[in-house]
């Protein structure tokens, strides 16, 4: 089989959808499972829902018709048909929804969140496979937290991949499915997501279990980019990525590729194409055994909204094992992501992204034992492969605050 990912831009109103039909029509979809993500910017509308609710705010019911009337508008520039059958599966899903938000006792916000963020790919999902059948391609639509199966660690939650295996070995190869990115469940059922952008984890954990010949992330740029084109007006298409190279650059943040997603197919020898699906006659990027980098060149990564801590002791002691021990402790209990780090004699400095909300709890915790100096709102810069022209480069753009270089990477944080 062949996976195939469409991102929110591909589906984000009836023109992309209808495109989509455009791409799978000139793909061929034979023997293909297709995972679509939420709708454009859906999972952040939803998002709101989910604040609305859990702080009790007075937009809640904005917020939901919001949701509603985006995915309406987008059916009836779809279909024809005033009565057709989808309009009551969405009024069916919202209902859902609302159930939830009448019926739920939990105050855990990361329970809460995936229970409600998740409507937004079983929305986009029940409307392209509608339109998809509509349109003679008979797609059969399944829904993933039937196949994969985590623990209970809401929001950022680890597959079970002895029961998500035997799970997804139970599909037909010949057969054409279509499922939700991002979700899976526990063992009691609840819905659980893989993290933000997980929908193409989602992929390969299907190409995984499948044995697939191939996964393919269709997006609305050319292929992996040497940087990214928001923040960078210069940019080059890289015709091949080794896994290992994709991997470090995953890990630096590279937004096209999502982290958890290139070592299930590396251990498969499963190629990962990323593909425009604009111009679906470029073959785009090739992530797979081979070079290192095709065109090598340096490789930009940025980001944003960092927190840049400098921590030492109280006593201006060293800091030395066991305090940096404790720290890294405490990190992890706050589940803030580290993606810098450098140490001296008598200070500890950390680049962190608090996803969770928790710095300042964190801080609270800190402040007991050590010295603690922070600057927010920073921009953190990775090059690899780096040369004295790219670094120059970035350096220019304000004001250094720490620099840090390894063999063939310079990382950068700047205010």
């Amino acid at each position: 089989m062949r996976i195939f990912k469409f991102g929110g831009a591909s589906v984000k109103d009836a023109e992309s959808i209808k495109n989509m039909l455009r791409v799978l029509k000139h793909e061929g979809y034979e023997n293909t499972l297709i995972v679509i993500s939420a709708m454009g910017k859906m999972t952040n509308a939803i998002e709101k829902i989910t604040d609305s609710y859990f702080y009790k705010k007075d937009d809640l019911q904005e917020n939901i018709e919001f949701v509603r009337n985006y995915h309406l508008k987008i059916i009836n520039e779809l279909f024809e048909e005033k009565n057709h059958p989808i309009y009551v599966e969405v009024e069916s899903l919202l209902g859902q929804l609302s159930g939830f938000l009448i019926k739920n006792k939990s105050t855990d916000y990361n329970f809460i969140y995936d229970q409600i963020v998740g409507y937004g790919e079983l929305l986009s999902t029940k409307i392209v496979n509608a339109f998809l059948n509509e349109n003679n391609i008979e797609t059969n639509w399944i829904d993933v937290r039937d196949y994969i199966k985590t623990d209970a660690n809401f929001r950022d939650a680890s597959v079970n991949w002895e029961l998500t295996s035997k799970n997804i070995s139970t599909l037909n190869s010949k057969i054409v499915y279509l499922t939700q990115g991002f979700l899976g469940s526990n063992s009691n059922g609840k819905t659980t997501t893989l993290g933000r952008e997980g929908s193409d984890y989602t992929a390969a954990i299907f190409a995984y279990c499948l044995n697939a010949e191939s996964l393919t992330i269709w997006k609305d740029v050319e292929g992996v980019l040497n940087a990214d084109p928001r923040f960078f007006t210069t940019t080059q298409l890289l015709k091949q990525i080794s896994y290992n190279e994709a991997i470090e650059m995953a890990f630096y943040g590279a937004s096209v590729i999502h982290p958890k997603t290139l070592k299930p197919l590396e251990n498969k020898n499963i190629p990962l194409y990323v593909r425009s699906f604009y111009t679906i006659e470029n073959k785009g990027t090739k992530v797979g055994k081979g070079h290192d980098l095709v065109p090598e060149m340096p490789c930009f990564i940025l980001k944003q909204n960092q927190i840049l801590v400098s921590i030492s002791a109280l006593d201006f002691s060293f800091m030395v094992e066991n305090n940096l021990s404790e720290l890294f402790k405490i990190l992890h209990n706050y589940k803030l992501k580290v993606n810098l780090i450098q140490n001296s004699a008598l200070s500890f400095s950390v680049c962190i992204e608090d996803k969770f909300n928790n710095f300042k709890q964190f801080l609270i915790d800190l402040e007991l034992k050590y010295q603690i100096s922070y600057v927010e709102n920073v921009s953190l810069y990775t090059i690899r492969h780096a040369n004295k022209i790219a670094v120059s480069e970035i350096e220019q753009k304000g004001k250094v605050l720490l620099k840090q270089a390894t063999k063939g990477t310079v990382q950068v944080v700047m205010q």
